[in-house]
């Protein structure tokens, strides 16, 4: 299926469908799933990263288990909008998973997710040493929630699919 619009998202998502946001990072994948109202996004454990081959195996089979719809990837643009070296990592990560899914994929500008979901985990009174292992989740989940917010805000109804 590839990568598709905040617009294409509705069709995508009938029948119960749930929808998944990544944080993708170096040393592991943050994962939050939607519930099947479309309105809360919750944190899931991270996949520790090994090699491509091995992460998107056990991607496959969790998203298959949430089942999920679509697939929002958190896409690190810098301050300034413009795309780095991770930006460029996040869109090759969805090429090749793109190759063993018929998943749709959305990119969403996660400029300042983890800074917010750090201070959601203090505020909760995570240890440092806590933080650290619900941060890469965290961040999805604020990532996952921005797309929840402006489905929302277009009026989609996932009850009426």
């Amino acid at each position: 299926m590839g990568i598709i619009t905040i617009e294409d998202l509705p069709a995508r998502l009938g029948g119960g469908k749930t929808l998944a946001g990544l944080d993708l990072g170096d040393k592991t994948i943050g994962m939050a799933v939607s519930d099947r109202g479309l309105s809360f996004a919750h944190p899931r454990p991270v996949i520790m990263r090994r090699k491509f081959s091995l992460d998107a195996a056990v991607l496959l089979a969790l998203l298959q288990k949430e089942n999920a719809g679509a697939v929002v990837i958190g896409l690190p643009i810098n301050m300034d909008g413009s795309e780095g070296p991770r930006a460029q990592k996040s869109r090759a990560f969805v090429r090749n998973m793109a190759g063993l899914t018929d998943l749709p994929f959305l990119f969403w500008d996660e400029r300042l997710s983890t800074v917010a979901a750090e201070r959601t985990l203090i505020e909760m009174d995570f240890s440092r040493k806590k933080r650290a292992g619900k941060i890469d989740s965290a961040a999805a989940a604020f990532i996952l929630q921005g797309v929840l917010d402006r489905l929302q805000a277009l009026g989609v109804d996932a009850w009426s699919k």
